[in-house]
């Protein structure tokens, strides 16, 4: 094994997908991956081109995102450490489903097609974790589309305040994307979203102080959640 091989091993261990692996089955899997590294706003990988394999991130972000012909780009997800990315065009043959670039400088771990067919083959248990994986991402691009169906860009950005400050655990977070890419993240364009967040701060429900937001008024945010499903 490389000089690599043990880190290699050691991440691939601490993905869901190979966490039922013997310590034996992942260095062996290790031996057949590759790192690869990646700076801020490369892409992994086009939308339409063909799949040759899939990636694994254990540092930086990864974003996932598809392209209308009008050039208006939607985020499908934002991809961090331990996150499985691309594995489901291994099964079906077909190209990328979407594109994926590195939003800051970010580290993956790659296996090729072919390796990981046969791996799944030998352990159908990592079929599993497949599937699994894809139910979960199912879920989310439903709910994708149920908002970006049913509701306004206001309800949108709402939604995605509470979300973020949620997964901070209280009632601020810094703001790390651009409004232009919150707006692909919700599916609206950049000056709605500066109008929409100007709005919010005006009435009090949140204040933006820099790139920290902070929400004032939970309950009524919630409020107008409620009130538009």
């Amino acid at each position: 094994m490389s000089e690599s091989g043990p880190f290699i091993a050691e991440v691939l261990k601490g993905t869901a997908l190979f966490s039922a692996l013997s310590d034996a089955e992942v260095e062996s899997l290790a031996t057949r991956t590759l790192i690869r590294s990646y700076a801020s706003g490369e892409l992994l990988f086009s939308e339409g081109a063909p799949c040759v394999g899939f990636y694994i991130v254990f540092k930086g972000r990864v974003r996932i995102f598809k392209v209308s012909p009008s050039g208006r780009e939607q985020v499908l997800a934002l991809e961090g450490p331990g996150s499985s990315i691309a594995e489901l065009p291994v099964f079906d043959g077909g190209p990328y489903p979407a594109s994926g670039v590195a939003v800051e400088p970010s580290e993956l771990l790659f296996i090729a097609r072919q390796d990981f067919r046969a791996l799944c083959m030998e352990f159908p248990e990592i079929a599993l974790k497949v599937l699994e994986v894809a139910g979960a991402r199912l879920r989310r691009l439903v709910g994708i589309i149920e908002e970006l169906s049913f509701t306004t860009v206001r309800h949108r950005l709402i939604s995605w305040i509470l979300r973020q400050a949620k997964n901070e655990g209280g009632l601020s977070f810094t703001l790390h994307a651009s409004h232009q890419e919150l707006a692909a993240q919700i599916g609206t364009v950049r000056e709605l979203v500066s109008r929409n967040l100007a709005r919010l701060q005006a009435q009090e429900f949140i204040g933006i102080d820099g790139h920290q937001v902070t929400i004032l008024n939970r309950e009524g945010l919630e409020t107008e959640l409620s009130a538009a499903i």
